[in-house]
């Protein structure tokens, strides 16, 4: 009903326009919103007041001119001008309960739509570091990528979703140094750990693995790996960083380039299938893994250099290479390639923006954790430098969960490996709790995760709330087949005029907000309107519930109700698919 009014609204304009009233270049974007209270209609707009400059008239008089203009419908009781100039429009009940008929006719494809316009966008999300299992702060980012690129489909956009792999660079190279050291414990090395290694049991495991492949082809003794090795924290004059710096060279050197390789792969390809498994079974997927050595090996990263480089935004200082990010607006230049020529994550993060512009998508979507956000100047300038819009880049930040049982706090650290992962948490409360639970807030804002309240079947809980609002409507309709009664939808929708009480037309209207919610929450990327949508719904079905029968002896009545509450059905399904929750029919 909101999309025939702003039609008629819209009519109405062009006939301004014939009547010389307001200029005929002017297109004003018609709003339409449903009203809070009940007293001033069902839905409002501002049309008049958005206007007004360009008439020369007062708001008033204008809306008298546009209620004038609104043709006869049946659907719409009577228009009325309010306050300054508001126009409420009262529809009739006929036309509340229409929307019952578009759900049941569209059913899984109810609340798509074409704000999107075919627009094709790459979502690029999670993309942790292969240096360890995903943990619950990962877990936020996979559940808000994932429902994005849902959302942004069911609004008309032409999707991709990919993982970039970091799968080159220093902290990689902690990473296979770390496993290979382990590895050395089990040949029955006595060495001490570098603090600045990954400590994690699955760097065990890794090395319990590397061991069986090559038995002790790879050993080496401490006394060798440890010889010149700068000091480590703790030691006099110790330094973590050069540690663990040394201690990489003395891998690669001692190893030799081929075993390095192999034990560099060992470990990526571990934890990488790792991350794969964890993020299948949380039902996020993706269309590529994008890597990162391979796009070094393509030799983009150099074409992308040259090509600043001959733009004249890099320079040379101090042996290394910087690009002019000042120039456009960061708060200082960046390096590009260090002194020794190893080049920086910045230069790969440059040459992988370029390339998926080359890709031909209009809209790069990159959801990244929240202590990244002094990074976005500076990739939007590198586009910028290098011609391309910087624009077409929309960088979305996600705070990490902080996670709590029983009250308390729990610590998170990858290097560490004092961490609580995905796969434990999809152990303890769920795939759909925690899905729901990532997304229920905007993805910037800070968030606590209380792991009791998302196990606990009440209704403080959201997610159960929801579910079992869907669950209660199966177990109505199966109740209605065990007691003989036949439900006919299309008997219902006849009668849907017999539907009066406050909750039936609650529901009502609450149904026919959902494809506009859908395109809001799609247009700013805010799947949270979604689970606030489905929350409200869910209240109104338990209200309904709680004040009515459903199966009760008049025919008229029972298919009406039954007919309605199929709609809610329907409607929560297609909300909970887009946030990636199953819709359970028994609870």
């Amino acid at each position: 009903m909101k999309q025939k009014i702003a039609q008629i609204l819209t009519d109405v304009v062009q006939q301004l326009k014939e009547q010389g009233i307001i200029p005929e270049s002017l297109n004003p974007r018609v709003n339409v919103e449903n009203t809070r209270d009940k007293t001033h209609g069902d839905f409002a707009t501002n049309l008049a007041m958005m206007l007004t400059k360009a008439a020369g008239l007062p708001p008033r008089a204008l809306a008298e001119k546009i209620v004038e203009l609104v043709v006869d419908e049946p659907l719409i009781e009577k228009v009325e001008i309010a306050g300054p100039g508001f126009i409420n429009f009262f529809v009739n009940d006929s036309a509340k309960f229409s929307v019952v008929n578009t759900v049941l006719a569209q059913a899984a494809n109810f609340g798509q739509c074409n704000v999107g316009q075919g627009r094709s966008v790459l979502v690029e999300f999670v993309s942790a570091n292969p240096t360890g299992p995903l943990h619950v702060g990962h877990g936020r980012g996979a559940a808000y990528g994932a429902s994005v690129a849902n959302l942004l489909a069911v609004a008309g956009f032409n999707v991709s979703k990919e993982y970039y792999v970091n799968d080159a660079g220093r902290q990689m190279d902690i990473l296979a140094t770390s496993v290979w050291l382990r590895y050395l414990s089990l040949c029955g090395e006595s060495l001490v750990f570098p603090s600045n290694g990954y400590k994690g049991d699955y760097i065990y495991e890794i090395s319990k693995d590397l061991q069986a492949h090559f038995g002790d082809t790879l050993k080496c003794t401490a006394l060798e790996v440890f010889a010149g090795v700068h000091a480590d924290e703790g030691q006099e004059g110790g330094d973590k960083e050069k540690h663990i710096d040394d201690l990489i060279v003395k891998a690669k050197n001692l190893l030799g380039a081929t075993h390095y390789e192999a034990v560099f792969s060992s470990a990526v390809d571990a934890i990488l299938s790792d991350i794969k498994e964890d993020l299948s079974g949380f039902g996020v997927t993706f269309d590529q893994w994008f890597s990162e050595r391979a796009l070094m090996n393509t030799g983009v990263i150099d074409a992308a250099i040259e090509k600043l480089q001959a733009a004249d935004k890099i320079y040379e200082k101090g042996g290394a290479l910087w690009f002019r990010s000042t120039d456009y607006g960061d708060e200082k230049d960046r390096v590009v390639v260090r002194e020794n020529g190893l080049k920086t994550y910045f230069a790969s993060d440059i040459a992988y923006h370029f390339n998926k512009l080359e890709r031909g998508f209009d809209l790069l979507i990159d959801i990244w954790g929240s202590d990244h956000h002094g990074y976005v100047p500076r990739v939007k300038a590198a586009m910028q430098a290098m011609d391309t819009n910087p624009e077409a880049l929309e960088v979305l930040l996600v705070q990490f969960a902080i996670l709590y049982k029983g009250g308390e706090k729990l610590a998170m650290s990858t290097r560490s490996g004092q961490f609580v992962t995905l796969r434990e948490l999809r152990d303890e409360v769920g795939c759909d709790a925690a899905r729901f639970f990532y997304v229920q807030r905007k993805s910037e804002q800070h968030m606590d995760f209380d792991l009791d309240l998302a196990v606990s079947k009440s209704n403080e809980n959201p997610v159960y709330y929801i579910q079992y609002a869907h669950a209660r409507i199966c177990r109505v309709l199966a109740q209605s087949e065990e007691k003989g009664y036949v439900f006919d939808q299309k008997a219902g929708l006849a009668v849907l005029g017999c539907l009066n009480s406050t909750q039936e037309t609650h529901i009502a209207t609450e149904l026919a907000k959902y494809p506009d919610i859908v395109a809001r929450a799609a247009l700013v990327y805010e799947p949270h309107q979604i689970a606030y949508y489905l929350k409200d719904l869910a209240h109104a079905l338990h209200s309904y519930y709680n004040a009515s029968q459903f199966i009760v002896e008049e025919e008229s009545v029972r298919q009406a109700r039954l007919t309605l509450i199929s709609a809610v059905k329907q409607v929560l399904q297609n909300g909970l698919a887009i946030l990636g929750v199953s819709a359970p029919e028994s609870m």
